[in-house]
């Protein structure tokens, strides 16, 4: 059986444009902490785009926690002053390798698991928004534009197909440390991170055993792809410390 082609990619500069645009104005106070933003429709209106764009402006911004939906209600605006304030890991300093490892090794169980519950659990709106994201990184790379706000949005598109509200929040609170950053430091000095050529391949996995409900094939997915990436940390390090 033949498997769905996946959705065309909706342009990032419009998606860019419409959820920058209401991040400042949550940030600027135009939206008050606890005050529900416009409904799509009136969105749509305002800033002359189509409901999808809408939605995918709002999944940004519920996934770097300034609004929050209120099912049945619509999205409401949060603080962004609190948003990280008193945050666990909040702290973190991810330009250090030993700190991007450490978050890496708790991220890995947390993921594998997102990726079976997402094989089994995810809406077909999900799995869309799953595939969208995956493309989006595809047109990233062939571009030669960096890859990490794209990379989260997909990961963040699979934590949400868990059905789980846990997992997304998760995300978003190590969120400024879960992706590669283009450099990592040591005291000794400073190394170039890896870029994984893979990057495709390896998410492509984990979307065809997502598409497929096949929770153990996008377990084993998701493994082989941290791993991955924990294993060119690694190398680092210790490329770092002369071993």
């Amino acid at each position: 059986m033949m498997s769905p082609p996946p959705a065309k990619a909706r342009p990032r500069t419009l998606v860019s444009q419409v959820s920058e645009a209401l991040r400042k104005e949550i940030e600027s106070g135009t939206f008050q902490p606890g005050e529900r933003l416009p409904s799509e429709a009136a969105l749509t209106q305002v800033h002359l785009v189509s409901r999808t764009v809408i939605r995918e402006a709002i999944a940004i911004l519920r996934s770097d926690g300034l609004v929050e939906t209120r099912k049945g209600a619509g999205v409401f605006a949060l603080d962004p002053a609190a948003r990280r304030r008193g945050e666990p890991f909040s702290e973190l300093n991810t330009g250090r390798i030993s700190e991007a490892i450490e978050l890496l090794e708790m991220r890995s169980a947390f993921e594998i698991r997102s990726a079976n519950l997402a094989a089994v659990r995810r809406s077909n709106a999900q799995l869309d928004a799953i595939l969208r994201n995956h493309e989006v990184i595809g047109d990233c790379i062939a571009k030669g534009e960096p890859t990490r706000e794209a990379d989260f949005q997909f990961h963040f598109a699979i934590a949400e197909a868990t059905q789980n509200t846990r997992f997304p929040q998760f995300l978003t609170l190590i969120r400024d440390g879960i992706m590669p950053r283009a450099e990592l430091t040591q005291t000794a000095g400073q190394q170039k991170a890896i870029p994984n050529p893979y990057l495709q391949q390896e998410h492509g996995a984990i979307v065809g055993a997502i598409m497929d409900g096949d929770g153990a094939g996008a377990e084993h997915a998701m493994k082989t792809h941290l791993d991955g990436t924990l294993r060119r940390y690694r190398e680092i390090l210790r490329a770092s410390l002369g071993e």
